[in-house]
């Protein structure tokens, strides 16, 4: 259940930035109070099945579009994936990847 309120709460949040609102925004639409909403993006909280149709309405969104995560990866998912790309790249490609990375880490830390 943990996995599913984590990728339900992914999603909730992938479309309300898609709608350019901010939480304080949706939870004024939906009738919800803004920790209510965090800990529903967060994974923290499932929602009723009322609440899941004013997310639904306020996003324009069917309520089954937000079980739409495919797409959404946890981290641990990504890690895998990661190291399955690591480990069937070549050493030019790990060479970049490790550039990569560093180059990322350099930027974060400016």
């Amino acid at each position: 259940m943990d996995e599913l309120k984590q990728k339900f709460g992914a999603r909730i949040k992938e479309l309300r930035r898609s709608k350019n609102y901010t939480q304080e925004k949706l939870a004024e639409i939906t009738d919800m109070d803004i920790p209510n909403l965090s800990n529903i993006e967060r994974g923290k909280k499932f929602v009723s099945s009322s609440t899941l149709q004013k997310l639904a309405n306020a996003l324009g969104v069917s309520e089954n579009e937000l079980f739409n995560f495919e797409h959404i990866k946890t981290k641990e998912n990504l890690i895998k994936e990661i190291i399955v790309q690591i480990e069937n790249s070549n050493l030019n490609e790990l060479k970049f990847i490790y550039k990569t990375i560093i180059n990322l880490n350099e930027f974060k830390n400016n």
